[in-house]
Order: structure tokens, then C-alpha cells, then sequence
């Protein structure tokens, strides 16, 4: 497993536990955004889900659709 490091807002990516980004919601969406940041989401310490920048999801899925 690819440890990460903490979320901070000087980082292009991060990760916060699921109640964490309950609570920073919006300034999760704002770095995604505004910064380009991608926000790891994790579960009990394990990784579940990431908020990325709506260009890095566009290019994701082009490249399955090309498969």
C-alpha cells in the first residue's frame, strides 16, 4: 500500500479520513477546482474514494472509453 501524506492546502494532493472532509466539504471541492488538487478519501485508514479535478476525470474516462 502507497502511503500519502497528510492533506494540506500547500500540497497538490492529500488525504483525509471521511469525517474530515464531512467537515471541510467545500474547501475540498475548492482545492479540487480552484487548485487542482486531488483529495484522498479514506475509510479506517484505507483508501476509498478521491475528489479529483474535473480535467483529470474527463481524461480518465476518455482513456477507458479508448479501450
Amino acid at each position: 500500500m502507497r502511503v500519502r501524506p497528510r492533506f494540506k492546502t500547500c500540497m497538490d494532493s492529500g488525504e483525509m479520513s471521511v469525517a474530515e472532509a464531512r467537515r471541510r466539504f467545500a474547501d475540498v471541492l475548492n482545492d479540487a477546482a480552484v487548485r487542482g488538487r486531488i483529495t484522498y478519501i479514506t475509510n479506517r485508514g484505507r483508501t476509498i474514494a478521491a475528489v479529483v479535478p474535473v480535467p483529470i476525470a474527463e481524461t480518465a474516462e476518455q482513456a477507458q472509453d479508448e479501450h
